[in-house]
């Protein structure tokens, strides 16, 4: 028997914000993989946060215990829309997650910045109070 393939950036499925907020009103979930920082500034309705990195004095490192708590909160059958500020973190996320076994994730295009510009934030802040710069591009 082969060995499973193993998954890369190119086999996760990226949809727009418009797509998942369609999809978020059905029954995927939302998984928000910023850091709690970013998180607690806004985010999407019923979001669960599970950070992917964090930011340290040694720079950007990799959340060790992402699939354990990731696994705690969420099926690997369950949809999944996975989002963090601009992108890059979700697509890492999806990867990984794919890999753990999760059958249906998608990486949100544009992440969070992309809903707000989109005007699906709530609240009454302004969009640029509800963003965060990123951090994680380089």
């Amino acid at each position: 028997m082969d060995a499973p393939k193993i998954k890369r950036p190119e086999d996760v499925s990226i949809i727009n914000v418009l797509t998942a907020k369609d999809l978020l009103g059905s029954s995927h979930r939302y998984l928000d993989v910023r850091t709690p920082e970013e998180f607690n500034k806004s985010h999407i309705d019923n979001a669960l946060n599970v950070p992917y990195m964090f930011i340290t004095q040694e720079g950007r490192v990799q959340n060790p215990e992402f699939l354990s708590e990731v696994s705690k909160i969420l099926r690997k059958d369950e949809h999944i829309v996975v989002g963090c500020n601009s992108g890059g973190r979700s697509l890492r996320a999806c990867v990984d997650l794919l890999n753990a076994g999760y059958k249906d994730v998608s990486s949100m295009e544009g992440g969070y910045s992309a809903w707000v510009d989109s005007g699906f934030a709530t609240g009454n802040k302004p969009p640029e109070d509800l963003k965060t710069s990123c951090k994680f591009r380089p």
